[in-house]
């Protein structure tokens, strides 16, 4: 093993770019936390209000919201669950 594989994230090992809706949720977030949103409810309401729609088209909540994380975090490039 290298010394570089210590440091690296599974993000930075992924097989395929992001896609524009997650560059999409990624920036929504990024600009969120900016301004100081950390808790849940905060981070969807700033989602709801300059974020990209969940997949069903409506607003989002905290459910959907980490359940959507928990999907993008949980696949891999092919859609399969990372070992």
């Amino acid at each position: 093993m290298t010394e570089r594989a210590l440091y690296v994230a599974e993000f930075q090992a992924r097989e395929r770019p992001p896609t524009g809706y997650e560059d999409a949720l990624a920036d929504a977030l990024e600009a969120a936390f900016a301004q100081g949103v950390h808790d849940l409810p905060a981070i969807v309401a700033a989602l709801n209000v300059s974020g990209p729609r969940p997949a069903d088209g409506g607003q989002w909540t905290e459910t959907s919201f980490t359940a959507e994380l928990r999907r993008l975090g949980a696949t891999d490039a092919i859609g399969t669950r990372d070992g």
